[in-house]
């Protein structure tokens, strides 16, 4: 599994949401399985957005994608900053429970 993590500085995070939430199903159809959005405690106009894909590939081919979506004015509107995505691979991912005692 391949993560393509993109840092965001934005305007308002309830209506860079939005915006963003326009673009699930061009999302989908190039190949995001899920994704995961954190906001800095200090700060929740910077954001992180993680789009996990099934192959490094799948994502390589994505970014030139995310160039288009942020040349639209929904983007460019909402968008103060963002920097170079950069893909991740998962070597490991384990879910911890706790012990019984």
């Amino acid at each position: 599994m391949t993560t393509l993590h993109i840092e965001n500085t934005v305007r308002d995070y309830a209506s860079w949401q939005e915006a963003f939430d326009k673009f699930e199903r061009f999302r989908v159809d190039n190949g995001v399985k899920s994704y995961r959005i954190c906001q800095q405690a200090s700060d929740p106009n910077e954001v992180t957005v993680d789009l996990e894909f099934g192959s490094r590939e799948e994502a390589e081919a994505f970014v030139p994608k995310l160039e288009q979506i942020w040349s639209t004015p929904q983007s460019r509107a909402q968008l103060v900053a963002h920097g170079t995505p950069t893909l991740m691979e998962v070597v490991r991912l384990r879910d911890l429970e706790p012990s019984a005692s």
